[in-house]
């Protein structure tokens, strides 16, 4: 890159691969208004109890998860794939946006599962699509930086909502983030227009292909994959860990306060590791990316089981899980990308994204018992074991 005359663009970063980007990152900013204010809406506006938030959310994750599985059969034809990729960012933003108007708990869970099920059904084909759109060779940096893109919209997505709130209140600051996801659906469209034309191959049955999937290198790095997913708890966890261990000494709300500033700087160390992570894996592979990133989270959840309340050493621990996630995320990207048949590329990240979501779901709902009936350091412990699965199976992996 330092060879470019100055203010050129590398060359992987192609039309394409900057309109996916822009949409993640639009999408993001989009859906996560609602998502930082929907607490409020349901316990203070609406009347709800805060059991309905978990309810609801509850539900559409597991119908996300789901829906991943069809959208990867869906992405697996290439016209298929644009329709969906298009399609899912469009009922994203209206569906999502749409909640501002809900007037009761019932109609807030609905358009809430109802646009996690198309944000779900799009996944497959958006990835399917940056693999259309960029030559192998650069795998690792476009996924890097569809990553990098997807983390700055998670990072300004909820200082978006503190802006609307304090200008326009909940309602109209959830309906207003129609805006960003229609501007997604929109960058879609270009990185649709960008894309080489590919035959349709209508003589195939719409149906997740798990098997081709499964077989070869990919398959066995599934194995390392899976058991990172089986222990990559959700990052509410890391959260709640760190306001126990900072409260001693403090009141309630400053530990929580301290916490969420924690949470930001795991949510920038991401950022900033997935586009390097990128660039090291087009140079190295995807075993040397996973396994350091795998050992990152072992290193950060073994600190989590035995460290005190120094916000020093917990801003190292998150800091070492955020790195992890950007590099584990683009790598598992673009090693589907790499070693998946293009005619089951659609499946493959149908089957990646599904783990992903049920792995997650699995780790957090046994850390969370194990935290309850023992001990928070027993379901970090728990966690870290799971990490030194995923290291090991994929250092096999490389070996062969």
């Amino acid at each position: 890159m330092s060879d470019l005359p100055k203010g050129e663009r590398p060359p992987w970063l192609n039309r394409g691969v900057g309109a996916i980007g822009g949409a993640s990152l639009l999408s993001d900013l989009g859906h996560e208004v609602p998502t930082a204010l929907l607490p409020s809406l349901l316990t203070s506006t609406l009347g709800a109890p805060a059991a309905a938030l978990g309810l609801i959310e509850g539900v559409a994750d597991g119908l996300a998860g789901a829906a991943k599985l069809a959208g990867g059969a869906l992405a697996d034809d290439p016209e298929r794939r644009r329709t969906t990729a298009v399609g899912g960012y469009t009922a994203t933003a209206v569906l999502s946006s749409a909640i501002g108007l809900a007037t009761s708990a019932w109609q807030v869970g609905a358009l809430r599962a109802s646009a996690w099920v198309a944000r779900g059904i799009r996944g497959p084909s958006r990835n399917a699509l940056l693999a259309d759109v960029v030559p192998p060779s650069a795998y690792g940096k476009a996924y890097g930086f569809e990553r990098m893109m997807d983390n700055l919209g998670a990072i300004g997505g909820p200082l978006l909502a503190l802006v609307l709130v304090a200008v326009v209140g909940v309602r109209v600051a959830i309906v207003l983030s129609i805006i960003p996801g229609l501007l997604a659906a929109a960058a879609i469209v270009v990185a649709v227009r960008s894309a080489p034309r590919a035959e349709r191959r209508t003589h195939r049955p719409l149906r997740l292909r798990v098997r081709p999937v499964l077989r070869g290198r990919l398959g066995r790095l599934f194995a390392g994959v899976g058991a990172f997913e089986a222990g990559n708890a959700a990052a509410t966890l890391l959260l709640l860990r760190a306001t126990d261990l900072l409260e001693p000494g403090r009141d309630h709300e400053a530990a929580v306060q301290l916490g969420i500033l924690l949470y930001a700087g795991y949510n920038v160390a991401a950022t900033l590791a997935s586009l390097p992570g990128g660039h090291w894996l087009d140079r190295r592979g995807p075993v040397r990316v996973l396994t350091t990133g795998f050992a990152c989270f072992a290193a950060a959840y073994a600190g989590f089981a035995v460290s005190g309340g120094t916000i020093l050493l917990l801003l190292g621990l998150f800091a070492l899980a955020g790195v992890g996630i950007g590099l584990v995320e683009t790598a598992e990207h673009a090693a589907v990308a790499a070693l998946a048949a293009e005619e089951v590329r659609g499946s493959a990240f149908g089957l990646l994204a599904a783990v992903q979501s049920f792995g997650n779901l699995a780790a957090s709902a046994v850390a969370g018992l194990l935290w309850t009936v023992a001990s928070p350091e027993a379901a970090f412990a728990y966690l870290a074991a799971w990490m030194a699965v995923a290291v090991t199976a994929t250092l096999l992996v490389g070996a062969r």
